[in-house]
C-alpha cells in the first residue's frame, strides 16, 4: 500500500471535481406510475436546468416523453412543483417558458389547453367525470399581487384560462377530487401565515353547477396541514402538526378527524413547492408512509390498528412516494448513495434501481461519512448538524494541522438539510475541509416547537446555532479556530451574513444569491413570501427597527473578514440589488470582496457551467483568503481590496 502524502488541506487532489459534479449528475423527482411503467423528472444542468419527463423501457433503458423545446416546470409561487400529471395515459405539463399546461397524447406532441396570457398554473388533478383539470391558476393581471384561484380547464373545446371555482383565499393548493367525482378537497391560507404556519383543509360538494357548500373541515391559522388525499375507499386522510407534530389523520363521517398512528416523527414537510407526498394508499387498506426522525427519514407500513411496521431499507431519505398496488415508487438516498428512483416491492421486499441520478462510481476512500450531532446553543437550546470530517485516501494532514471548517446554512430559512449523498460536499471533505452541514433552530424534522423556535428570531437563532456549532468543533479539536467559514443560498446566505457582520466566530464567508437587507427583501420579493418575515422578524411597519438592527448592509462597519458573493441576474425571489449593496459597501470599506453574477439565472443556478463556475470560485476564493493553492485549475476570480 502506497503511503499517504502529506499535504496542507485545501490543496488536496481530489478526483471529485467541479465538472464531474455537474456533468455526471441529473436532479430526480416527480415519480409517477403510468399503468404498469414507471416515469420520473429529471433536471438537466447539462441543458440549461431544463425538466423532462422520462419513461423507463425493460432492460434499464429509457426514453424522454417531453420533447426538446419544452421544459416542464412551473413559476406559481416562484419555487413551482406540481407541473406534471400523468392520467389514463396522457402528460399534462406546464411549460415553463409561456407557463402554458399542454396536453401530450401517448406519442404524440404537446398540444395547448390554455392560451397565451399572465396566468401560471400548477398542481394540476384529472375531474375525469367533467373531462377536465383541476388546477392552481396564478392570475399576474393585477394591479397590486398576482391572484391565486382553483380554476377547471376543458380538455377539449376552446382555450380558456380556466374556470374559477375557488377564489377569495390569499392562496390555494392541492386540489383533489374524491374516487366518485363528488367532492373536492384543497388548502387554503391568507397572508401573514406560510403553508407550515396554519392551512385550512376545506371540503365541498362538487356538481354539474360547480361547487357547493364549501366549508372548513381542519386546520386553521395555527395548524398546518399538509397532503390531503382520497383513500381507494372515499376517505379523506391528510396530515396536520396540531399535536405538534406532523402526523397523519383520517376524516371520519361524522366529520371528526383521528390520528391513525400518533408518533414524535414527521410525516409531512414544508410546502415550498407543490405536488409533495409522503404518503399512498395499498389496495389492502393500508398506508405506506415516508417519516423522520432525529434528520433521518424512514419508510413504515401503517395497518389497520394504527402500528407501523418500519420498512429496512437502506435509503436515509426517502422523497415523493407513489404506490400501485404492493408497489412502492420514491426517490431514495443515502449518506453513501447517490439519489435514484426506486421500486419498492413490499410483499417480497424486493428493489429495483430504476434510474441513478449519477452513474459515476466514486472510491469510497474519497467519501467522508456525516455524523449527526447536536450541541448546545445560545439560551440553553439544543441545535442539530452533520459534521463531515476531511476524507482522501491519497491525503494526510501534515502533523498538527487542523483542517479549515466550512459551516453550511441551509436555505428557507423554514427547510432542512438531510445527511443524503452530496457531491457538492464531498468536494470539500476530499480537498482537506470539513464541513458541518447545520438544522439550525427553525429546521423542520424536529417538531413544531424546534420550527417555531425562529419565530421572531431570524437572524438570530440560526445565526447562533452555526457560530455555537463551529465553536463546539474547535473545542473538540476537529477543527482550526482561526480557518472558520460560513456559506449558504438564499435564506442560508441571509445567515452567512448575518453571522459574518454580528458574531466574531468567522474569518471569511461565501453568499449565495442571500440577503443584505430585509426591508429591501420585504419590499421587492414575490406575492408568497412577501409577509413571510412578519412572523420571524415581526411585522411591518411596527418592526422597522427590528428589521435595520438585523440587516447586514445596514451594519457594514462591524464586518471584517472577506466574502463572496455569486448571483443570478434574474432572481426574483432575491434581486441582483441586495448582493450588489454588499458587495459596494465591503469594497469602499476596503474589505477584500468578489462579486460574480451570472445571467440567464435565477433563484439558484441550473445551468452546468454556471454551478461549476460557482464551485471553483469559491474554492479558489478561499484559497486566496486561508493562503493555500488549490490542486485544482481555476480560472482566477477578481479579488477586490486583496492584494497579489
Amino acid at each position: 500500500m502506497t503511503e499517504a502524502a502529506s499535504l496542507p488541506c485545501g490543496t488536496w487532489p481530489s478526483p471529485i471535481t467541479a465538472e464531474l459534479i455537474v456533468a455526471g449528475s441529473i436532479g430526480l423527482g416527480g415519480v409517477a406510475w403510468d399503468g404498469d411503467s414507471i416515469c420520473w423528472a429529471e433536471g438537466r444542468a447539462s441543458e440549461g436546468g431544463r425538466v423532462v419527463l422520462v419513461r423507463g423501457r425493460a432492460e434499464g433503458r429509457s426514453e424522454d416523453i417531453t420533447p426538446p423545446g419544452f421544459n416542464a416546470r412551473s413559476r406559481v409561487h416562484e419555487y413551482g412543483g406540481g407541473a406534471i400529471l400523468i392520467a389514463k395515459g396522457v402528460v399534462y405539463f406546464v411549460n415553463f417558458t409561456d407557463q402554458r399546461i399542454y396536453r401530450q397524447p401517448p406519442g404524440g406532441a404537446p398540444e395547448p389547453l390554455t392560451p397565451e396570457g399572465p396566468w401560471r398554473y400548477a398542481d394540476m388533478v384529472l375531474d375525469g367525470a367533467r373531462s377536465r383539470l383541476i388546477c392552481v391558476r396564478e392570475d399576474h393581471d393585477q394591479a397590486d399581487e398576482p391572484e391565486n384561484t382553483l380554476v377547471a380547464i376543458p380538455l377539449a373545446g376552446p382555450l380558456t384560462s380556466g374556470e374559477v371555482l375557488v377564489k377569495g383565499p390569499d392562496f390555494v393548493a392541492s386540489p383533489r377530487v374524491n374516487p366518485d367525482g363528488t367532492q373536492l378537497a384543497w388548502l387554503a391560507w391568507d397572508h401573514p401565515n406560510m403553508p407550515w404556519d396554519g392551512t385550512s383543509l376545506m371540503l365541498a360538494d362538487l356538481g354539474p353547477s360547480g361547487l357547493a357548500n364549501p366549508r372548513p373541515v381542519a386546520g386553521g391559522p395555527d395548524e398546518s396541514v399538509f397532503q390531503p388525499q382520497w383513500s381507494p375507499q372515499g376517505e379523506l386522510h391528510f396530515v396536520s402538526d396540531r399535536s405538534g407534530w406532523w402526523n397523519i389523520y383520517r376524516l371520519s363521517d361524522n366529520a371528526q378527524a383521528g390520528a391513525l398512528c400518533p408518533m414524535s416523527a414527521e410525516f409531512g414537510l414544508p410546502q415550498w413547492a407543490f405536488g409533495m407526498r409522503t404518503y399512498g394508499f395499498l389496495d389492502d387498506g393500508r398506508i405506506a408512509a415516508a417519516y423522520t426522525q432525529d434528520g433521518v427519514w424512514r419508510l413504515g407500513i401503517i395497518g389497520t390498528g394504527g402500528t407501523v411496521a418500519p420498512v429496512r431499507l437502506a435509503y436515509t431519505d426517502i422523497s415523493g412516494i407513489q404506490l400501485s398496488g404492493s408497489k412502492a415508487l420514491f426517490v431514495g438516498a443515502s449518506a453513501t448513495r447517490p439519489a435514484a428512483v426506486i421500486c419498492l416491492h413490499l410483499d417480497t421486499g424486493d428493489q429495483e434501481v430504476i434510474k441513478r441520478s449519477t452513474e459515476l462510481t466514486i472510491d469510497p476512500g474519497y467519501l467522508s461519512v456525516p455524523e449527526p450531532i447536536s450541541y448546545p446553543t445560545a439560551g440553553g437550546a439544543v441545535a442539530h448538524a452533520f459534521y463531515y470530517p476531511p476524507v482522501n485516501r491519497d491525503v494526510a494532514m501534515p502533523a498538527g494541522e487542523r483542517p479549515p471548517l466550512l459551516v453550511r446554512s441551509h436555505g428557507g430559512p423554514t427547510g432542512a438539510t438531510s445527511r443524503s449523498f452530496n457531491l457538492s460536499i464531498q468536494f470539500w471533505t476530499s480537498r482537506g475541509f470539513a464541513v458541518l452541514d447545520v438544522n439550525y433552530r427553525g429546521s423542520t424534522g424536529y417538531g413544531r416547537a424546534y420550527r417555531a423556535a425562529l419565530d421572531g428570531q431570524w437572524g438570530v437563532a440560526d445565526v447562533d446555532d452555526c457560530a455555537y456549532g463551529a465553536r463546539h468543533l474547535v473545542e473538540r479539536g476537529l477543527v482550526d479556530e482561526r480557518r472558520l467559514a460560513i456559506r449558504g443560498g438564499s435564506a442560508g446566505g441571509y445567515t452567512t451574513l448575518a453571522a459574518l457582520t454580528f458574531r466574531d466566530v468567522f474569518a471569511a464567508g461565501a453568499s449565495h444569491y442571500g440577503i443584505g437587507d430585509l426591508m429591501a427583501l420585504a419590499r421587492d420579493t414575490h406575492k408568497f413570501e412577501s409577509r413571510y418575515l412578519d412572523r420571524i422578524v415581526g411585522p411591518l411597519p411596527a418592526a422597522e427597527a427590528l428589521y435595520h438592527q438585523r440587516s447586514p448592509i445596514d451594519h457594514t462597519e462591524r464586518l471584517s473578514c472577506p466574502v463572496i458573493f455569486l448571483q443570478g441576474l434574474e432572481d426574483r425571489v432575491v434581486p441582483p440589488n441586495q448582493a450588489e449593496a454588499m458587495v459596494e459597501a465591503l469594497r469602499s470599506k476596503g474589505l477584500p470582496v468578489a462579486y460574480i453574477a451570472f445571467e440567464g439565472e435565477g433563484h439558484g443556478f441550473r445551468q452546468a457551467k454556471n454551478v461549476k463556475r460557482a464551485l471553483e470560485a469559491e474554492l479558489y476564493f478561499y484559497g486566496r483568503v486561508f493562503g493555500f493553492k488549490p490542486h485544482d485549475e481555476i480560472a482566477p476570480v477578481p479579488i477586490a481590496n486583496l492584494a497579489d
